[in-house]
């Protein structure tokens, strides 16, 4: 796992200091490109020391190497990050241009290139800047990652600031994955995530640990493999992508509206939530007082939507499910599948440590009416591109 990483001259460039880091730390070998403006925010002594390898500069570019450094670099990179892409550095990518290092081992590499761009939201919005950007993305090698809003270093609120170093490092955890493959593309994706909050009174509810890690990381791999993706989620602290569809729900019974609302627009609908399978018989609107709660909580079901998911799909739909269980995963995994009428079931343990609701980890067993394959524990988001493999082959590539 190789990643080359070229830094342009804007302040966002402190950010790409976690990025070479956490790579580091995940065993990926990394390489770092600066651009003299980019050596005016971060210094190459500091991108050396995190990456464990010299960092390279123009300077570089004209030593007397045995072989042109930017040919050397390019066919050494797996994939290749550039982050911050300023406005600069867009143009000559738009144009085919090469004056430095950075943009001759774009032309000299034919690897994956991964852009976070970052600059003022004024400089951004210039009609010049988005013809550039809109020519990278109609270049299939380019994949890009859209600016965040908030307050930038100008004091500008508004659009132009650099994706997240966890966001960026992800991409390339993807990347690195598909090797830039968009297997997805021109498929309509919907995902569920999260638990579902069924409530006794304004402040009490029944739930479960579900923070909806698995769901998201599902709807970001399909994303990142150029699905349309929506995600139906409940409660949760995590950040959905802005190019993702996000749909928040607290309820199962709002869940359920939203999925059948946008059941008829998808190709692949994956029911990854952990909905709640009863609610409190009656509900108060008020908060009841301890000494008003009772010994029994009388209980009422809730619907069933994946089986009502199921009855409403259309042919060319597919349709799988998630089964958390403890113990022999398979026998009710199997269960599920044919009762409930399902394309295919991910059936994962919840009793292991560090798998399950919570963890950044999951192991699972993927099974359908032909196939039972076992999936090892892995990230969440590696076990997303697992599924998402799987589902290519058996399921979608067969319909």
């Amino acid at each position: 796992m190789r990643v080359l990483i070229g830094v342009g001259g804007g302040i966002a460039a402190y950010k790409v200091c976690e990025v070479v880091s956490t790579l580091f730390k995940q065993g990926v070998e990394v390489r770092v490109i600066l651009t003299n403006s980019a050596q005016q925010f971060v210094t190459p002594l500091t991108f050396a020391t995190l990456s464990r390898h010299r960092a390279y500069t123009d300077n570089d570019f004209w030593d007397n190497n045995p072989r042109p450094l930017h040919i050397e670099l390019g066919e050494w990179a797996d994939i290749f990050l550039i982050a911050p892409l300023t406005a600069n550095t867009l143009a000559k990518l738009a144009q085919g241009m090469a004056d430095n290092l950075l943009t001759n081992t774009v032309l000299a590499s034919k690897c994956p290139i991964l852009l976070a761009p970052a600059m003022n939201t004024d400089m951004w919005e210039q009609l010049a800047v988005q013809r550039n950007w809109q020519l990278l993305l109609n270049d299939p090698r380019y994949h890009t990652m859209d600016t965040a809003e908030g307050l930038l270093a100008c004091d500008r609120v508004g659009k132009g600031r650099m994706a997240e170093p966890k966001e960026i490092v992800c991409y390339i955890q993807s990347l690195l994955h598909t090797s830039g493959k968009r297997d997805l593309a021109g498929k309509n994706i919907l995902v569920s995530a999260g638990g579902t909050r069924e409530f006794l009174d304004p402040v009490r509810f029944i739930g479960n640990p579900s923070t909806g890690k698995m769901g998201l990381s599902l709807a970001v791999a399909a994303l990142h493999r150029g699905a349309n993706v929506t995600l139906v989620h409940g409660v949760t602290s995590l950040q959905v992508p802005s190019e993702i569809k996000a749909i928040p729900i607290v309820t199962a019974e709002e869940m359920r509206q939203a999925m059948l609302q946008e059941l008829p627009n998808y190709d692949v609908i994956i029911m990854s939530a952990a909905v709640a399978d009863v609610k409190p018989r009656d509900y108060s609107t008020e908060k009841l007082p301890k000494k008003a709660l009772k010994e029994y909580l009388a209980l009422a079901p809730v619907p069933d939507i994946i089986s009502e998911l199921a009855q409403r799909k259309q042919p060319h739909q597919k349709l799988i499910g998630f089964a958390a269980q403890t113990g022999d995963i398979i026998t009710p995994a199997l269960d599920k599948l044919h009762r409930k009428n399902l394309d295919a079931l991910i059936a994962n343990p919840v009793d292991k440590q560090d798998r399950g609701f919570g963890s950044d980890n999951n192991e699972a067993i993927y099974i359908d009416r032909d196939n039972k394959l076992e999936i090892p524990a892995c990230s969440k988001l590696q076990m997303a591109h697992h599924i998402f493999d799987i589902i290519n082959h058996y399921l979608i590539h067969q319909s």
